[in-house]
């Protein structure tokens, strides 16, 4: 029998797609990331936590909303790790948890800045639309 744990680890692995042993730690995914200052916990550690089944820490920071969902760290693997795709199955898993959205699309013009990037602001539809 799969503790809670164990069992939110696998549903993440499975809605991800990724196999987070692939990952060699050479940090290029992090190192790209346009998030990267505002993030707690960068591409590269979403991979080592999900893989020592951290999910805890993972799942209460704000990293799963800085995260721009640009997939630059997806394209810069060489391994094909796909760090992006587990950050999304995180933040879904929250929110399938809390039963709500982190944040309406109503809430988005209100935040916006003239320094935010167009990319951030349709990340931020297509996140919070489903």
């Amino acid at each position: 029998m799969l503790n809670k744990t164990e069992r939110q680890k696998e549903q993440i692995l499975r809605m991800s797609g990724v196999n987070p042993k692939k990952c060699m730690r050479c940090g290029k995914c992090s190192g790209t990331c346009p998030s990267y200052d505002e993030m707690e916990y960068h591409p590269h550690q979403f991979v080592y936590m999900v893989e020592n089944g951290d999910l805890e820490a993972l799942m209460q920071s704000d990293s799963l909303y800085k995260c721009l969902s640009c997939f630059a760290c997806v394209d810069r693997c060489p391994r094909g790790v796909e760090p992006a795709k587990l950050v999304e199955a995180i933040r879904l898993t929250v929110i399938r948890e809390k039963g709500a959205n982190h944040l309406k699309p109503d809430d988005i013009p209100g935040l916006l800045d003239d320094e935010m990037p167009q990319q951030a602001i349709m990340s931020a539809l297509r996140k919070y639309s489903k």
